[in-house]
């Protein structure tokens, strides 16, 4: 059975991606059409831009996560196939202006997992295994994940399967059984540090493999992301503008952005829970 990686550009999925060969590697990036946050290299902006087949004018997760995965792929020896769906822009947009929330986190789907779905029906079309990079540890996340397979431990997919006359036809549709080497292995968190300590891969501090305004992320660690990354912050806020809702009920991201901690801490003292962490 075909196998792929699922990587966010962490360093958690790189290491599976290094030490687990598969048959793809595979990664989505969320894209947005905002050029308030364009990223600033007009060169790499073509060769992102070539990678995913779309144009490329800005990303809501880390800038940094461009260089770490095109890093990554130098260092792994093998090919990673991008992926990208529509602009965050768009999705919020074709949702009537209805923005994602605790509740309805309709962005994970839209943005990362049905890219790499629509992906898979193109090149692989049969059920697979995917590694996903849950930490040992981290047994409560897998166990969700599993939580939402059918009695055969297979995850489905409500996908497009094709179209009568002029609608289309949809399915819950078999993809993929989600397997954890990490956690099989007992691999945890200061195993992965030091795994990663001296190589090529520019990893940053801080736990970045999400959008750099997840509304899952807690407040304190969200006012702190607005030092580094006020411009994205300033996405976010101008969508509540916009659409006349939040991401979150507790609390604005123009709060959030305008909060100053009386605390110094550093983003090491926040857990993944924190800090959104999507899994896939």
């Amino acid at each position: 059975m075909i196998t792929i990686n699922s990587l966010s550009g962490g360093k958690s999925s790189s290491y599976i991606a290094k030490e687990y060969s598969a048959s793809y590697n595979v990664f989505a990036l969320v894209r947005s059409s905002d050029k308030k946050i364009m990223y600033p290299d007009a060169k790499v902006r073509q060769i992102v831009s070539d990678k995913i087949g779309k144009e490329f004018i800005a990303t809501l997760e880390m800038d940094a996560i461009i260089p770490i995965m095109l890093e990554l792929e130098q260092y792994i020896g093998e090919q990673i196939t991008w992926v990208s769906g529509e602009t965050f822009d768009d999705v919020i947009f074709n949702r009537g202006n209805y923005l994602p929330n605790l509740m309805a986190r309709y962005c994970t789907t839209e943005l990362k997992m049905k890219p790499i779905f629509e992906w898979w029906q193109r090149e692989v079309k049969n059920v697979c295994f995917m590694n996903i990079g849950f930490r040992w540890g981290e047994e409560r996340r897998r166990e969700r994940m599993r939580s939402r397979l059918n009695e055969d431990g297979i995850d489905e997919y409500h996908g497009v399967i094709g179209r009568r006359k002029t609608q289309q036809k949809w399915a819950m549709i078999p993809w993929r059984i989600p397997r954890f080497p990490l956690i099989d292995h007992h691999i945890k968190n200061d195993i992965i540090d030091a795994y990663w300590i001296g190589k090529p891969v520019p990893f940053i501090k801080g736990y970045y493999n999400n959008c750099v305004g997840c509304f899952h992320k807690n407040p304190l660690l969200l006012s702190m992301m607005n030092r580094e990354n006020s411009n994205k912050m300033a996405w976010f806020e101008r969508q509540e503008e916009k659409t006349g809702n939040r991401f979150r009920k507790d609390i604005s991201f123009k709060q959030i952005n305008n909060w100053q901690p009386y605390a110094e801490l550093e983003f090491d003292d926040f857990t993944d829970c924190d800090s959104g962490y999507c899994g896939l």
